[in-house]
């Protein structure tokens, strides 16, 4: 029997496995994972695991080394954003709640935004993905939009204030299964 490091390891690999080999070519779908890198600020060089929305939105066809994840001023982003400038062209950080999760991406598009995540807004969810529906308008996006766990959201927007930036630098997506296990660095209070 492995020892409970080894075994842990083990499984997570396997895991790791399993969801990337299911990826087809032509992007993400929902059920499945994609994986950001945030570069700077340091103390939160983690890769994070998010999910695609389930029937609204584009996939990631290009691969960004570094671009910057902007949190939306109003968290929320149901409306105009006081900080919509420094949306254009980049990611989007926003919060769930206020309204739906297309309504929340239409708004990141009609600010020019690349895409959309949107994280969970019970901060201590570490755990347990939503699944990000269409809502009833018929209306549409052209946009990536994934969902974050809220633990995740909630410490990249903490390490944000606390240095006083405006922004995060990360890669996204990125090939997990191109790093060893040994050196995936993963947030320690998610569990993969």
């Amino acid at each position: 029997r492995l020892a409970a490091p080894g075994a842990a390891m083990l499984r997570r690999s396997l895991w790791l496995c399993l969801c990337l080999c299911s990826c087809p070519a032509r992007g993400l779908r929902i059920h499945e994972y994609l994986y950001f890198q945030v570069l700077s600020p340091g103390d939160i060089r983690y890769i994070f695991t998010a999910t695609p929305a389930k029937d609204f939105g584009g996939v990631f066809n290009t691969r960004y080394d570094q671009i910057h994840l902007v949190p939306a001023d109003p968290p929320e982003a149901c409306g105009d954003l006081n900080n919509g400038v420094f949306i254009q062209d980049q990611i989007a950080l926003v919060e769930r709640g206020g309204c739906s999760f297309l309504s929340k991406t239409r708004v990141i598009q009609e600010h020019g935004g690349r895409a959309v995540i949107i994280a969970d807004n019970a901060y201590d969810n570490d755990s347990f993905y939503i699944e990000m529906i269409q809502d009833s308008t018929r209306r549409t996006a052209d946009i990536p939009a994934l969902f974050l766990l809220g633990r995740d959201g909630y410490m990249i927007r903490r390490s944000l204030e606390q240095h006083g930036l405006p922004w995060a630098v990360i890669s996204i997506p990125v090939n997990v299964t191109s790093i060893p296990t040994y050196e995936m660095m993963q947030p320690p209070w998610t569990f993969w």
